[in-house]
């Protein structure tokens, strides 16, 4: 194997599975964190099972830090054949309560750090092809009420994901998009929560959240890295334990030649529902 696959926000969850397994299936894997100590206890753990990898701790939010890490990355290296923009945060809040803050820190780390983190490493990607790999959420397919902020960065994350697929087609590089199931720091709150709402009402937990591990995640991008179909782009694959779902770019509904027949049929449609 021997490729090389920067993965931000390793340190734990989803980003530090995916670590793991890629160290164990030959690639040469580059930490990336804000905590020193934890980059390093995923690089030690990465080695003992005798992978090959290094760390470097960088805020993806920050041009700089980032353009910095690519550039130490490169001399060590001389290569980037896999990206994966796993690095993110959560500030919940009811958009009429929500700060200038907690709006900016969300997407300055999933939106602004995955465009960075990609434009950074581009160059560099250009002269080998390779894979580009972004987490979106269903938060950015369907919304997510008091996530206002996060479902923004999480869609325009899509559109970057659709645009890069065609635009970077030409250099072999694949740009897709994972929208992950699994119980980590981030999700676990809401699910502890959501399991205490409807055990006090006597209710069955909802399907929908039984989600899977960070692990599932990590088995469906190492299988993914695997396949070489050049066509495989510009997806997004919706991975929930051994349960994967492909979802499609959004598509026309309905046209009408005037404003009249178009509320005709918006009418008529929602009726029928």
């Amino acid at each position: 194997m021997n490729k090389v696959a920067l993965i931000t926000g390793a340190t734990r969850g989803i980003g530090r599975s995916i670590a793991l397994q890629l160290g164990k299936s030959g690639y040469k894997v580059v930490v990336n964190g804000t905590k020193q100590v934890l980059i390093d206890e995923v690089v030690h753990e990465i080695r003992q099972a005798g992978g090959e990898a290094s760390g470097y701790s960088a805020n993806v939010a920050d041009p700089v830090a980032v353009t910095a890490m690519v550039d130490e990355v490169i001399a060590q290296y001389g290569r980037i054949e896999v990206l994966i923009a796993n690095a993110g945060n959560l500030q919940d809040q009811i958009c009429l309560r929500m700060t200038d803050e907690e709006w900016k820190a969300v997407l300055d780390v999933h939106l602004n750090g995955t465009y960075y983190s990609i434009q950074r490493v581009l160059p560099h990607m250009r002269e080998t092809g390779g894979n580009i790999l972004l987490m979106t959420s269903m938060a950015g397919l369907t919304g997510s009420v008091g996530q206002v902020n996060y479902s923004a960065a999480k869609a325009g994350i899509l559109g970057m994901m659709w645009t890069l697929a065609v635009e970077l087609k030409r250099d072999q590089i694949r740009v897709n998009a994972i929208s992950p199931a699994a119980l980590t720091d981030m999700t676990r709150p809401v699910i502890d929560h959501l399991k205490e709402k409807h055990a006090s009402r006597n209710e069955p937990f909802p399907e929908f959240w039984q989600i899977g591990a960070p692990e599932d995640i990590a088995t469906f991008v190492n299988a993914f890295l695997s396949e070489t179909d050049a066509d495989l782009t510009g997806e997004i694959f919706a991975v929930n334990g051994s349960k994967v779902t492909k979802w499609v770019k959004p598509a026309p509904a309905f046209s009408e030649n005037s404003i009249e027949a178009f509320f005709a049929t918006w009418h008529r449609q929602k009726g029928s529902e």
